[in-house]
């Protein structure tokens, strides 16, 4: 096992992982930015590494910098937690190049999930359903004979992206042409590869994901799947486990063609397969995060397994802890952001008063506290509320009961707007899908 690991991360990840460390008895190593230097993960880890200026590409993306860390803390592993370069396959090889563990999956196995149409090929000759789409677009005829192959309406995405950006739905030929130049775009600026693809679009989907486990020693699993409809343009805003309105049936084609395909590409660490399940309770690959997810805490309720504890001991050559677990109860996870309930502004700034949310089946992953000033550069997550108890309906009361209680002052933030879902009849029956929260916007005026 190790005896030190860096954590190339901030806030709550950066955290959580320390906590897991902490208790493996394993050191750690923080980075920091110089915006950071008054973070908790900062003053928690055993040891911290100033990387550079507020700027992230000065300093959690500057791999050489993050690189001399670890060198010059004798830092053994690397764990990348979610979000910066932990889906970047060449951070990854100058990790194994410099001598230090990556705790994460295999480098080709990332380029081969990070190229969303090799991913589609893998995942297809793994079995898995996979909607109809295209290969590279690269000239007008190619997009004109997709489409009209697979029918409108279809989606264009970009093949080295995520996250909605380059993402564009084209409901008829008029506008195939302008959208794709824009996507493409788009895609270039935000991913360094203008390359899309196209696949058939599903009007209302519900986005469902597995979480899967492998090890070194031919072993996977998978620990259930995840509800994760809930989001804004693209966003997931509130996620749950185990799925809302799955039959057993439904669940076992689910988890068995994630598994599969996690065992057939020899995948090794925490990962998840993502899938759009249509109305007629149809699923298709959507893609592979080759990662440990945001949402990681509500599979950790429900299971009663610690996925960052399991990473560790997957990249130090350990065989997987369990072979498979049962759901217990349900779990629901509130991301609260630095963020305007009508408007969804950002809202940095100074925190001047906090009370957190506690209790029975309560959990809050979160690194601020009073005092603490939130900074402009970031992502505007502030804290993920998880709570369990044990069904559904009892789940959305209790997180209805930490909302309540959670009080941040000096900033603007998104509770309000949780609790208008939470309190929507159509969430509570269970009827979501990735449109939900347009409508549910649209309802309200906005």
């Amino acid at each position: 096992m190790f005896k030190k690991v860096l954590i190339a991360n901030r806030g709550e990840i950066a955290l959580r992982i320390i906590r897991a460390l902490r208790e493996m008895q394993i050191r750690s190593v923080a980075v920091y930015s110089e915006a950071d230097a008054d973070a908790l993960h900062v003053k928690f880890a055993d040891e911290a590494v100033c990387i550079g200026p507020a700027s992230s590409t000065l300093s959690y993306l500057n791999i050489p910098a993050i690189i001399s860390a670890a060198e010059v803390t004798a830092a053994e592993a690397v764990h990348p937690g979610y979000g910066f370069l932990a889906e970047n396959a060449e951070f990854a090889d100058v990790c194994k190049r410099c001598g230090l563990t990556w705790i994460g999956p295999q480098p080709d196995l990332m380029r081969l999930m990070g190229d969303k149409i090799r991913a589609r090929a893998a995942m297809e000759e793994s079995g898995v359903p996979i909607l109809p789409g295209t290969g590279v677009l690269r000239t007008e005829q190619d997009l004109f004979e997709g489409a009209e192959r697979i029918g409108f309406p279809i989606i264009l995405k970009a093949s080295a992206g995520g996250g909605g950006r380059g993402m564009k739905i084209v409901r008829s030929q008029d506008q195939l042409v302008h959208d794709w130049g824009t996507g493409r775009a788009e895609a270039q600026a935000s991913f360094g590869n203008p390359d899309m693809y196209m696949e058939r679009f599903c009007e209302r989907p519900r986005h469902i994901e597995v979480q899967v486990v492998g090890d070194s020693h031919g072993n996977a699993t998978h620990l259930g799947e995840r509800e994760c409809s809930v989001q804004r343009r693209h966003q997931k805003i509130l996620e749950e486990a185990p799925g809302t309105d799955i039959s057993d049936a439904l669940r076992a084609r689910l988890t068995g063609a994630a598994t599969e395909a996690t065992r057939r590409i020899g995948y090794e660490g925490v990962g998840t397969v993502e899938f759009l399940l249509d109305e007629d309770e149809q699923f298709y690959f959507m893609e592979m995060n080759t990662r440990l997810q945001v949402e990681h805490p509500v599979t950790e309720m429900v299971y009663g397994v610690d996925l960052v504890r399991e990473q560790i001991k997957i990249a130090s050559g350990h065989e997987l802890s369990f072979k498979q677990r049962k759901a217990r109860g349900h779990s629901i996870e509130l991301r609260i952001n630095a963020e305007d309930s009508e408007t969804f502004a950002p809202s940095p700034g100074k925190i001047t008063g906090l009370n957190l949310p506690g209790g029975l089946g309560v959990r809050v992953d979160t690194h601020i506290y009073e005092g603490y000033v939130v900074p402009p550069h970031y992502d505007s997550l502030l804290a993920k509320v998880i709570v369990h108890d044990t069904d559904r309906g009892a789940a959305i009361n209790r997180a209805l009961r930490c909302l309540d209680e959670f009080v941040i002052e000096g900033i603007k933030t998104n509770i309000a707007f949780h609790k208008n879902i939470l309190n929507s009849a159509e969430y509570r029956a269970g009827k979501v899908d990735t449109g939900f929260v347009a409508r549910l916007l649209e309802s309200r005026g906005r």
